[in-house]
């Protein structure tokens, strides 16, 4: 069984289209999402549309959250006095957002669980329950066995870091699917994980970054600048 993992598509339908395509060719048995779907691009609509059409089972990640639950954003924020200028613009955003994906997508967002399984994977966003904190790369194997041990799975595939990478700890195997949209390790291009039994495979997606700049831009997007601006750096640039 060959499955899948694609996860922040964060409304980046142009990204989107480029990894279905990619998927073609790969031709998993099964595609599960790991969250973070229409928030922060310019297309959130379209994109959980797309995803429904496509039947993708998936979980509920932090930005999905503050559709329907703002106050999480607001008690993250509380607790990360450093990040209080983007939590500011992520609460624009998601004054933007809601209207165009509508009460029924979100209600739709919100029925997804905190996790999905398939055989000996499990997947998640950012870790077992909490959508909002979730290991980095380079984190301690006491850190990973607090945010996913429990869930007693041989692979556990998360998102959320937008850092793509694989770790093999004692007898289990843990990956970052990366992100669709915002890679945040320089490498602008889309990003979802292949897993094969315990193999982890990432795969990187190229697609026409300038387009979803110009998309966003043109949909009166806030902050379209700065979004074009991470797109094109393929990292977190500071607003």
């Amino acid at each position: 069984m060959r499955v899948a993992v694609v996860s922040d598509v964060h409304g980046n339908l142009t990204a989107l289209e480029a990894v279905i395509a990619d998927l073609r060719k790969v031709a998993p048995d099964v595609v599960l999402q790991g969250g973070d779907l229409p928030f922060g691009g310019a297309r959130p609509r379209e994109v959980v549309d797309r995803v429904r059409e496509l039947r993708w089972a998936g979980v509920r990640g932090n930005t999905d959250e503050i559709l329907w639950a703002p106050e999480s954003l607001r008690e993250f924020a509380a607790s990360a006095p450093p990040l209080k200028k983007p939590l500011e613009i992520t609460e624009q955003l998601r004054a933007w957002a809601c209207p165009k994906l509508g009460a029924e997508r979100i209600a739709w967002l919100e029925s997804m669980p905190m996790v999905q399984r398939s055989g000996e994977l499990a997947v998640v966003h950012a870790s077992v329950q909490d959508t909002w904190r979730g290991p980095g790369r380079d984190a301690g194997e006491a850190e990973f066995e607090k945010a996913f041990g429990m869930l007693g799975a041989r692979v556990v595939v998360y998102g959320h870091i937008h850092v793509p990478f694989v770790r093999n700890i004692g007898e289990w195997t843990v990956a970052n699917a990366g992100s669709v949209s915002l890679s945040y390790d320089g490498d602008g291009r889309a990003s979802y994980a292949l897993v094969d039994g315990e193999k982890v495979e990432i795969r990187r997606v190229a697609y026409d970054v300038e387009r979803e700049a110009e998309a966003a831009k043109t949909a009166g997007m806030p902050h379209s600048k700065w979004l074009g601006t991470c797109l094109r750096a393929g990292r977190y640039v500071a607003p």
